[in-house]
């Protein structure tokens, strides 16, 4: 029989959900765009499975990204995926959201920058480097000045992901910038890389975490200094 995985990737400002039989996406939705993913993640996933008559327990397993990305979108996500891992038994994989971005860098691309917003002026950035059988990280995810990142890169760089928009006027014009893929093409980037990965033990899956590198926005202004 074929592999039935659900596919959760909500670190970005719009959560997505997929549905994929064996290597094909059969089915994928958006979740509304004001960040209700608790309130709709469920019933989006309900419906994904009942057009493909599937049930949770037909699951092989979830693949869900782990960020960086929405502090919340991300908790949602995993928590989804942690209660399906324990109520069905089935696999987590936990996917990087850079390295499925990745996925979709240009044909003629040796090398590509990922980046998101992080805010304050800062960004998530991430260098990817092709090899003969696939995109892999050539360096640590970081947390960079956005100023700084900018002045560093050189004529010809790729950069990509969600910050490409949000910095688009301050990345030199000599660099090729990788417009976001739609909504379908995420999910695939995803199961592509999902399919690479081990499954997370049982131990790993209580201790999952959104890949973060800092606080949310709360916390960061409960810890900071006081006036």
């Amino acid at each position: 029989m074929s592999e039935n995985w659900l596919i959760l990737e909500t670190s970005g400002r719009v959560a997505r959900v997929g549905l994929a039989r064996g290597g094909s996406v059969v089915g994928a939705a958006e979740l509304d765009s004001s960040r209700r993913h608790a309130r709709e993640m469920t019933s989006t996933i309900g419906a994904l499975l009942n057009a493909e008559s599937l049930k949770p327990t037909d699951l092989t397993g979830v693949m869900a990204s782990r960020g960086p990305g929405s502090y919340t979108g991300l908790r949602v996500g995993l928590m989804t995926a942690k209660a399906l891992a324990y109520a069905t038994g089935c696999e987590l994989r936990a996917v990087d959201a850079f390295a499925a971005i990745a996925q979709q860098a240009p044909a003629d691309a040796e090398t590509v920058w990922v980046i998101a917003d992080a805010l304050q002026g800062l960004v998530y950035a991430q260098q990817f480097a092709r090899r003969h059988d696939g995109w892999f990280a050539a360096n640590a995810l970081q947390i960079l000045n956005a100023g700084a990142f900018a002045a560093g890169l050189a004529a010809g760089d790729f950069v990509s992901g969600p910050g490409v928009e949000v910095y688009a006027n301050s990345l030199p014009q000599s660099c090729v910038l990788v417009a976001e893929a739609d909504r379908l093409a995420r999910v695939e980037s995803v199961l592509a890389v999902g399919r690479g990965l081990t499954p997370l033990t049982r131990e790993e899956v209580f201790a999952l975490e959104p890949l973060y590198l800092r606080g949310s926005s709360a916390e960061e202004k409960a810890n900071g200094p006081r006036g």
